[in-house]
């Protein structure tokens, strides 16, 4: 027979595993029902119904299937400065509870490569959680153009459109008239993507220097197929799949400082349309969000919603990836990264 004291020491210690067992079995049930009647904000860095936009609001209807708890998931628009506004409110001032994260465009963590001074974040310190897609961009020429090819357009002059001084196909105009020694011109001031195909089309100019693949093909679906135009090369963070006779940019280039120039200046291409949470999230609840983005743009239903949207969600890649593409621009030898923040200021105002 077992002493009366041993009794009540066994009796204790049985107590205290007991509590401990319950005590480590229910942590993970509390992580989990934080999201439980919560409601979740999405920060969209662009303005309504544009790209970004239209993923974003895609997402949110399928994201809190893949959240325990099931969250509403609430959008909202803040597009100032060009997407740093939201990077900002994100870094500085958004709730660093897991209850908030933004989708961002591609060129926002790049911001601070270039020295803008309107960025006050360190893009490390986001909480990656991926991207739907990433993004091919092609050097395209009208049909009607004397040019036809890379050769062409290093001995020939032509005429390309583009936005504002400081938009993504005047960037990309002037990094290719660096290395690869192009003779175009620039001509900016149309409002968009939609007003140069347009002038292509009318004859008032004759090429473009990034237009998207999975824009191009949407909204201008025979131009490829039919021979209506004309790609001089793709780039950005590897070939496209589609785009299998169009050489990639890169094998181009001879130079390896000019190769590892354009390398950092395709990066936003490579990171797609980048979903971010706050720094500092606990990290159970940035794990969560993790797994129930990679979850949701994985989801057979949500790639159906792609589908009729018309927009691709074919290329997903998780946080770890997207942060490695970050952090490999940033890398970039000093001397490389001073030629492109003088590319950049090239059209500051």
């Amino acid at each position: 027979m077992i002493p009366t004291k041993k009794r009540r020491q066994g009796a204790r210690t049985a107590t205290i595993i007991a509590a401990l067992a319950l005590g480590f079995s229910g942590a993970p049930a509390a992580a989990e029902d934080f999201y439980k009647d919560k409601t979740v904000r999405m920060i969209i860095s662009s303005t309504v119904g544009g790209g970004y936009d239209v993923y974003a609001r895609a997402l949110a209807r399928y994201l809190p299937r893949h959240l325990p708890g099931n969250p509403v998931i609430e959008p909202q628009n803040m597009p100032n400065a060009g997407g740093i506004s939201a990077a900002n409110y994100l870094y500085t001032i958004a709730p660093k509870d897991g209850t908030v994260f933004a989708a961002l465009q591609n060129t926002v963590p790049f911001e601070p490569f270039y020295e803008n001074k309107l960025a006050l974040f360190d893009p490390d310190k986001f909480g990656w959680l991926g991207t739907p897609t990433t993004e091919v961009a092609m050097y395209l020429v009208y049909g009607s153009s004397k040019i036809r090819s890379l050769k062409d357009a290093q001995t020939l002059p032509m005429v390309a459109g583009a936005a504002g001084a400081a938009s993504t196909p005047a960037f990309y105009g002037r990094v290719f008239n660096d290395i690869f020694h192009l003779k175009a011109k620039l001509v900016n001031g149309y409002p968009g993507q939609n007003e140069i195909l347009l002038a292509m089309e009318s004859g008032e100019v004759e090429a473009m220097p990034s237009p998207f693949w999975s824009s191009l093909k949407t909204s201008r679906p025979d131009w490829y197929p039919q021979g209506k135009v004309r790609f001089l090369f793709q780039y950005g963070a590897r070939p496209h799949s589609e785009l299998a006779g169009v050489p990639f940019a890169p094998d181009l280039l001879d130079k390896p400082d000019d190769k590892t120039l354009l390398i950092a200046a395709s990066a936003p291409l490579g990171i797609g349309r980048p979903y971010a949470a706050p720094p500092g999230l606990p990290p159970e609840r940035l794990a969560m969000l993790k797994k129930g983005f990679m979850e949701t743009v994985r989801d057979p239903d949500f790639i159906a919603e792609c589908g009729k949207q018309r927009i691709e969600c074919t290329d997903s890649h998780d946080g770890e990836e997207v942060a490695a593409l970050i952090r490999q621009a940033y890398a970039t030898p000093p001397a490389i990264r001073q030629r492109l923040i003088a590319i950049q200021a090239a059209g500051a105002p």
